[in-house]
């Protein structure tokens, strides 16, 4: 009896014409519809008919639950969120001793401390005046600064006031926050034991309904009638679908990594389709996978960026194109090791990109050039993106320089940018490599999210709790599901009591900070905490969070020593006459120093980068020459911006020569030759760089051809 009552509760819940949720609903009616033909109009009845079906059958098979127990939980969920808003209220009043401290800190520094510095200018001005209007304008700015600093002192003493205040109350205020705190786990507790008592631990874990459930959400999200507008064009698309409706496998992929962009799942199985005929690979494994993703998230099309001197260029990404370009790349063993593991959920945010294929290959080959070792560096956090941080200048100042025969991204790496193209940048070169990525912006301020071996993180902006994630969701409802999906098959489960929730005609909720969830959502979001919890998930450390709009960072870098050995610094000598000088055998210095970094190089052996960052250092060059004379010098070299120099002095020469680089755009080139005086035997070569807008170079060589009389 009780399960015929709970079926019938469960039937009143479902309106009475099925349409998408609210997420999805939103979606579908911004877009103007397509007439339907009259045999779009018997499609459109047909995949009704299926979902009606369905709908009527896994209503059937919701588990009978016992309404007291059902009443628990959700007095427990109510009590859970009054606990919550409680330690939050707590959590801010604790933090007003934090923020009165602040406050005296930038009344002491920067109100006081900038008012001493004005004064100290101002007095400066007028000892050196010269004239009555200049004394007078001295004065004038003295007083000003003297008023600002009396009203700093005044400011301090009461926010010095306030602070002692605050501080008395801190204990009392640990106190509550703790007893708050307290609460809180006590009512979470509450919650999973009344949850638990549900019983519906093992209908969630079973797989039973999974093909059913999958057919319902792809018809649901799609609509009948979105399908039979794909379905009508013809008798290959109205196949495609038929195709997709039996596919269970295929479905259950689709909706494990969150359904098709704006719901369209006739183009999504229509891309699926054509990357099966135009790749063998594609049908199992890993390449399935990035298949499946590519599909789902290029259903809608993407824009494609292109250099704006090619106007002929495509206007959005082809997703078979953009399939073959991965599946080459990884064959070729040119993305992160970490590729072959990922979901096709993870893949979305690989393959989503707007940049062309040929940019995301020169984005590969440019960092393997120029800067190896931010692929190999040991913190995964930094892992390719830390060529941001190194290489990237922040400021605008020179963005109207931009190249129209380069693309967005090479004039990125040339010409720097504030934080948005700062964090677009990374997320490119991380995409490049085959790295899951996604904005992640804050509150005037731009960053990006990535996937490491060991979690999900933030770099350039602050950590987990400080913004949200494009498209939704705040960032901690994203890192939980990141945490969740990790866990693998265990994850079904949350999308088994979401895909309830579907049948029931609940509002989706993608976390406890996106909005207060309904039953099946809850249910949802509560197993998915568990899964975290049983996981012993941690949240990594965000990085880079000092330079996300600054140029240096307070965090010393890491160098990593590498061994240079006698073959590395082996100098050669022609039968010609013509001497070349590895950039790794230098006298001066004989190690990294952070200016100048020895790395392995792609080409075999070592090479040097002369960084941006530090102040000016030279770096020297001690061999023997076989006969005197002129010698034509060029390097091979890499860089990524223009108006870069390289100023060499050959033994006493009174002046440097300039050796202008050019921009090689992320390639290796050789210099122009400039012609040196050598003596027969030890010659030394002494290099600098000290010119306005310095930019990195890395040098792989030097050459010495004699110059014939």
């Amino acid at each position: 009896m009780r399960a015929k009552t709970m079926t019938a509760i469960w039937v009143t819940m479902i309106v009475a014409v099925i349409a998408p949720p609210d997420v999805w609903a939103a979606k579908q009616n911004a877009v103007p519809e397509t007439p339907l033909t009259e045999a779009g109009r018997k499609l459109e009845a047909g995949y009704s008919g299926q979902l009606k079906a369905l709908q009527e059958e896994l209503t059937r098979a919701v588990p009978a639950m016992d309404e007291q127990k059902k009443s628990a939980y959700l007095k427990a969920r109510e009590a859970e969120k009054a606990a919550e808003a409680e330690a939050n209220a707590a959590q801010q009043r604790r933090g007003k001793a934090a923020t009165a401290q602040a406050l005296v800190n930038h009344a002491e520094g920067k109100w006081i401390g900038g008012a001493d510095r004005g004064i100290a200018g101002a007095q400066a001005m007028l000892k050196k005046a010269t004239t009555e209007a200049e004394r007078n304008a001295a004065q004038k700015e003295l007083v000003k600064w003297q008023e600002n600093r009396a009203a700093g002192i005044e400011a301090l003493k009461e926010r010095q006031e306030a602070l002692d205040t605050a501080k008395l109350e801190e204990p009392k205020l640990i106190q509550e926050l703790d007893a708050a705190k307290e609460a809180l786990a006590q009512a979470q507790a509450n919650t999973l034991k009344a949850i638990k008592d549900l019983n519906l631990e093992s209908f969630l874990s079973s797989d039973k309904l999974d093909a059913k459930l999958a057919k319902y959400v792809v018809l649901l999200e799609a609509t009948p009638r979105g399908l039979a507008e794909f379905a009508q064009q013809g008798k290959a698309q109205e196949t495609l679908v038929e195709k997709l409706l039996a596919d269970t496998e295929l479905m259950k992929q689709m909706v494990v990594a969150d359904g098709a962009r704006e719901c369209k799942y006739g183009r999504a199985m229509e891309i699926y389709t054509a990357i099966q005929e135009a790749s063998t690979k594609a049908g199992e494994g890993l390449l399935q996978r990035l298949a499946v993703g590519i599909s789902l998230e290029h259903a809608v099309p993407v824009k494609q960026r292109n250099a704006e001197s090619e106007t002929d260029a495509p206007a959005n990404v082809d997703p078979v194109k953009r399939y073959l370009h991965f599946e080459k790349a990884f064959l070729n063993n040119e993305l992160d090791p970490g590729f072959k593991g990922l979901s096709a959920w993870d893949y979305r945010m690989v393959v989503n990109g707007e940049e062309p294929d040929h940019i995301l290959a020169w984005g590969r080959e440019m960092l393997r050039n120029y800067r190896p070792d931010h692929i190999t560096t040991a913190d995964q956090r930094w892992r390719y993106v830390e060529a941001v941080k190194t290489d990237v200048r922040y400021g605008s100042q020179d963005n109207k320089y931009d190249k129209p025969e380069l693309q967005f991204f090479q004039n990125i790496i040339m010409n720097g940018g504030v934080c948005g193209r700062r964090a677009f940048f990374g997320r490119f070169i991380l995409r490049g490599f085959g790295v899951p990525t996604t904005a992640r912006p804050q509150p005037g301020h731009a960053a990006l999210a990535r996937w490491t071996p060991e979690g999900w993180a933030i770099c350039l902006g602050g950590g987990w709790g400080a913004g949200w994630v494009q498209g939704r969701k705040k960032d901690l409802d994203f890192l939980a599901i990141t945490q969740a999906r990790a866990t693998g098959e265990t994850y079904l489960q949350v999308k088994r009591a979401q895909w309830m929730g579907d049948v029931v005609g609940e509002k989706r909720t993608f976390g406890f900070h996106d909005d207060d969830p309904a039953f099946w959502s809850g249910l949802a979001l509560y197993r998915q905490r568990a899964i975290i919890e049983e996981a012993k998930a941690v949240a990594l450390a965000a990085v880079g969070e000092d330079i996300g709009e600054a140029n240096e960072s307070k965090v010393k870098d890491i160098i990593e020593e590498i061994a240079l050995t006698d073959e590395d610094k082996a100098i050669v000598v022609g039968k010609d006459g013509t001497i070349t000088i590895p950039a790794a055998s230098c006298s001066s210095p004989t190690k990294s120093t952070g200016k100048i970094i020895f790395m392995e190089s792609t080409l075999g052996g070592k090479q040097l980068h002369y960084s941006r960052n530090g102040g000016p250092q030279d770096f020297v060059y001690t061999f023997d020459a076989p006969a005197a004379g002129k010698y034509a010098l060029s390097a091979r070299v890499v860089t990524t911006s223009w108006k870069q120099h390289l100023f060499v002095v050959a033994n006493v020469a009174k002046e440097p020569i300039d050796i202008a680089l050019p921009h090689t755009v992320g390639m290796w080139e050789k210099t122009e030759p400039v012609e040196v005086a050598l003596v027969k035997g030890k010659n030394v070569l002494k290099f600098s760089r000290e010119h306005e807008e310095l930019k990195g170079v890395t040098i792989k060589d030097f050459t010495l051809t004699p110059v014939k009389e």
